[in-house]
């Protein structure tokens, strides 16, 4: 892994559960038949089902790949089946992404693809024992129990927990002895970098300098590696929690009590360096020397919540004092002076999706209903608004970024975002299964802990597999607090589904207590808002009048970018410069009266000459469109207006795309429509 790249985990509440890049080509067909999720309200559905589509096709496609013999070190990856890369911009599976995705959603989906992917970052040592592959980020390796142990609670699969135990005991020692990245005795927690921030610029002054004049990377800095982070700490604390767990259905129950000796002690030394009763927050770093460093980890906060290293005091604490950003909840907070908004830090008051799946699992557990639709709604805007699931998105703008890094002592690197990125898709499917339908695996079997917040609508996820069983799971009204609970029309006992059940079924489930709010701010009742997470006028949603084109959704290498002057809004459009582009607007409409319509148009064009797109309605082409020079810079803007355009219904969706036979290779900024 290079420096500066990022890599992480989000692992759930497991710890009390008892393209073609680098030659590598994707896979030509999914390994499985995915799911679908069907919103009654069809608002929700263009938002929440059209980014629940798009994250599996993500993984399932674009970064499925082939068998490749160089990852099966451990011997036990299955041929015939493939594995998943890190992303469109890493064709490696990579421990702790391999880990992520496939506790995010790979073990639930595809369990063959997961197994496989889990055992490729695994290798051997000189003796044949089991270990996950030791490599130059190794200090949070661990996280691979704790994914291992969640694919065991999905599949069931005895055989796998085997050697996923003699793995864990293995790893587990080898981090012990370590000299680094190791155990520090003196204050009983383990050393080394935070979860995912192998970059320096997710540290501050110290352990950092001003000019990151040592390196890049977050290892060769003597602070960081003999430095102690929470998010790294309670990964081990759920490591050796999952690998009791592993032990006691081994038939270990000595092995079992020894590693949860180890994991109350470090529980009560992560409360104990860590806890903040002045900021109500765990700290984010403690320095070899005693040195506290008072600052907010994204991964952190939502680790301490999942894994129960916080109390149910703590716990509520965290979600008051948290502090997020426009578009999520940031790596590291707030911009260290090296870094401003401007130019904010690759690891350091930016938006990762990965933490946002992780803070929207924790803001579930804690029943804030607020909290998660409105986390979960940014990333399924972030998507929809850029062609799918980037790596990193500026907080303030929410505009696909990579972040700067100092390389020396004037020079600051700005990153780019890499698309595709599979952990990003899978934080979404994570939010939906594990946030919005509650999924919760045991191994005696599947129980639901929905939150469907009010204004989204009844919801369905069809085609479900777990285990022997296909599973249609239907969720009504909304809330937290389950009102009716039925499997094939009978009441199940426990709201749950055992391990044992095979063949097709239908759960249904009726929610109430949803919390009673406005989340968009818009004076609309969220119960009653056709768009409960977007501010609008026509019935709580966007009027048709000024659509900033940054909000539509947007298909085929679109994306919002802010590298040119003189646009309103957040941002402008670009990435409308290869057929197959395109930016789609829902105009919300007072009545469905009006057959026909003139659609406004700004744009910029500064090519040699007009450049044509195909004008469509309701996936329709209506007929192509032209857009004149508007001047020889890309900071001009000008105006075009299209009449005529038919129109059906009071939600007709207007889509500008680079079709065959156009020229394409404009930037829009906003679309009006006027009846």
């Amino acid at each position: 892994m290079s420096h500066g790249r990022r890599t992480a985990l989000a692992l759930l509440a497991l710890v009390t559960a008892c393209g073609v890049v680098s030659g590598v080509a994707p896979a030509t067909a999914d390994p499985v038949a995915a799911p679908t999720l069907e919103f009654a309200n069809p608002d929700s559905q263009a938002l929440f089902g059209t980014a629940y589509a798009a994250a599996l096709d993500n993984l399932l496609r674009t970064n499925t790949i082939g068998y490749d013999a160089k990852y099966d070190k451990s011997g036990l990856l299955d041929p015939a089946v493939g594995l998943v890369r890190a992303g469109g911009g890493y064709d490696q599976p990579w421990t702790r992404d391999a880990s992520i995705n496939s506790w995010n959603a790979t073990s639930l989906l595809a369990p063959a693809l997961a197994e496989n992917t889990l055992w490729a970052v695994v290798d051997k040592d000189a003796s044949g024992a089991l270990r996950v592959q030791q490599d130059d980020q190794q200090w949070d390796q661990v996280v691979w129990v704790t994914a291992a142990w969640h694919h065991y609670l999905v599949t069931g699969d005895r055989q796998f927990l085997g050697d996923a135990y003699r793995t864990a005991g293995d790893t587990l020692t080898i981090r012990e002895h370590a000299g680094t990245a190791g155990f520090n005795a003196t204050y009983g927690l383990f050393t080394g970098p935070s979860f995912f921030n192998d970059g320096i610029a997710g540290y501050p002054a110290p352990p950092a300098d001003a000019t990151e004049s040592v390196s890049t990377g977050s290892s060769p800095w003597p602070g960081v590696a003999s430095g102690m982070y929470l998010s790294t700490n309670e990964v081990y604390y759920a490591a050796y929690v999952n690998a009791a767990n592993m032990a006691d259905q081994l038939g270990n129950p000595s092995e079992a009590a020894g590693y949860r000796t180890k994991a109350a002690a470090l529980k009560a030394a992560i409360n104990n360096h860590f806890w903040n009763a002045a900021t109500g927050l765990y700290d984010y770093q403690l320095l070899a020397d005693g040195t506290r460093g008072p600052y907010q980890e994204g991964t952190g906060l939502a680790f301490a919540i999942l894994f129960g290293v916080a109390d149910p005091a703590q716990a509520r604490s965290i979600v008051t004092h948290a502090r997020e950003m426009t578009w999520g909840l940031p790596d590291t907070y707030p911009h260290w002076d090296r870094y401003s908004a401007a130019q904010p830090g690759r690891h350091n008051a930016i938006v990762w999706p990965l933490v946002q799946g992780l803070w929207a699992k924790a803001l579930a557990a804690q029943g804030n209903q607020s909290g998660f639709a409105s986390e979960t709604a940014k990333l399924a805007k972030l998507a929809g608004g850029n062609s799918g699931f980037w790596e990193i998105y500026n907080g303030d703008t929410g505009v696909v970024d990579g972040g700067w890094q100092r390389l020396g002592d004037t020079v600051k690197f700005h990153w780019g975002s890499q698309p595709d990125q599979t952990w990003s898709a899978t934080a979404f499917l994570d939010m939906v299964h594990t946030g919005l339908f509650g999924l919760t695996f045991t191994d005696r079997g599947l129980a639901f802990t929905p939150d469907l917040p009010a204004g989204w609508g009844d919801v369905t996820l069809r085609n479900l597999r777990y285990r022997n069983a296909d599973l249609t799971i239907a969720l009504h009204g909304a809330g937290t607090r389950i009102s009716a609970f039925t499997l094939d029309g009978r009441p199940a006992a426990g709201n749950a589904v055992p391990a044992t059940l095979s063949g097709a079924h239908r759960v249904e489930i009726t929610l109430t207590g949803a919390t009673a709010g406005d989340r968009d701010g818009d004076h609309v009742a969220d119960a009653a808002d056709r768009c409960a997470d977007t501010a609008g006028t026509v019935a709580g949603c966007p009027g048709p009048g000024h659509l900033e084109a940054e909000d539509a959704h947007n298909t085929g290498g679109v994306k919002t970018n802010v590298n040119h002057t003189g646009y309103s809004g957040r941002a402008f459009l670009d990435g409308l410069w290869a057929q197959g582009a395109a930016s789609s607007f829902t105009l919300h409409r007072t009545s469905a009266d009006a057959t026909t319509g003139a659609i406004t148009v700004r744009y910029a064009n500064a090519n040699s000459d007009a450049r044509t797109m195909t004008l469509s309605v309701a996936g329709k082409a209506v007929r192509q469109v032209s857009f004149p020079v508007v001047s020889a810079s890309w900071d001009a803007w000008g105006t075009v207006t299209f009449t005529g355009v038919p129109l059906a219904g009071r939600d007709p969706v207007v889509t500008l795309s680079y079709a065959p036979g156009d020229t394409g290779s404009i930037n829009l900024d906003w679309l009006e429509y006027h009846g």
